[in-house]
């Protein structure tokens, strides 16, 4: 059942890439919802932080409000809400083994550091 759940959360995120689209009432707060279409994947650095990669290569930064356990290593589901949006500040994720509950925070563009050139 738990690789169940794990693998229908996984393929709903591939199959639902997302892009950011702040709303009129939004904008005010720094409100950014992704569209869950345009997602094409996500990471999880530590269990704080989530990566999102947009098709077209934007990615988005998601510091959740507080730590969530096992995030890094069981992976996370949620409910768009609205339908085929996920919002920063607005929406809580659910770790898939553990079952803990995490709000997420705002949303803000990432951008990769800079890869360290080999020594010669």
């Amino acid at each position: 059942m738990k690789r169940i759940l794990w693998g229908a959360a996984l393929a709903g995120l591939l199959a639902v890439p997302a892009q950011a689209q702040p709303d009129g009432a939004s904008q005010a707060r720094s409100q950014v919802c992704l569209n869950t279409q345009n997602i094409d994947h996500t990471t999880t650095p530590d269990d704080r932080t989530i990566l999102f990669y947009m098709h077209g290569g934007k990615i988005w930064k998601n510091t959740l409000r507080n730590k969530c356990t096992g995030l890094t290593f069981e992976g996370f589901a949620y409910e768009p809400t609205p339908p085929n949006q996920i919002c920063g500040n607005m929406q809580t994720i659910r770790v898939i083994r553990f079952g803990s509950v995490c709000m997420l925070g705002a949303f803000e563009p990432y951008t990769p550091p800079p890869k360290e050139k080999p020594a010669q």
